[in-house]
C-alpha cells in the first residue's frame, strides 16, 4: 500500500474513533424518519412487501422502520438514498439483480 494512501486510511480511522467517542462531530448525517422511509417506498409506488423484497429486508424490519421502532443503518440507508434521488433507475437496477 503507498504511504500517502496508509496514511489516509489512517487518519479516517483515527477520526471515526473520535466521532464513535463523542469526541468529535460527524462531517454529515442521514437520518431516515419513519415518514421519510414511507415517503421513499410511496415515491417508488410499492407497497411494503414489495419495497421489503427489493431492499432485501422482512417486511417487519420496513414496518419498524415506518413506525420509529428501529433505524436503518448502513447499507440500507445509502440504498434509501439512492432511491430517494433516483428511483427509477434505482428500481430498475434493484428488480434486474432481483431476477438474476
Amino acid at each position: 500500500m503507498e504511504r500517502k494512501l496508509f496514511n489516509e486510511l489512517a487518519k479516517s480511522v483515527k477520526q471515526a474513533g473520535a466521532i464513535a467517542r463523542g469526541e468529535k462531530k460527524p462531517s454529515r448525517k442521514y437520518i431516515y424518519s419513519p415518514s421519510r422511509v414511507q415517503a421513499v417506498r410511496e415515491k417508488a409506488q410499492l407497497s411494503q412487501a414489495q419495497f421489503a423484497r427489493l431492499l432485501n429486508v422482512s417486511v417487519r424490519t420496513l414496518q419498524n422502520w415506518e413506525q420509529a421502532r428501529r433505524e436503518p443503518t448502513g447499507p440500507a440507508k445509502a440504498l434509501l438514498r439512492i432511491v430517494e434521488r433516483e428511483p427509477a433507475i434505482a428500481l430498475q437496477a434493484l428488480m434486474q439483480s432481483d431476477a438474476a
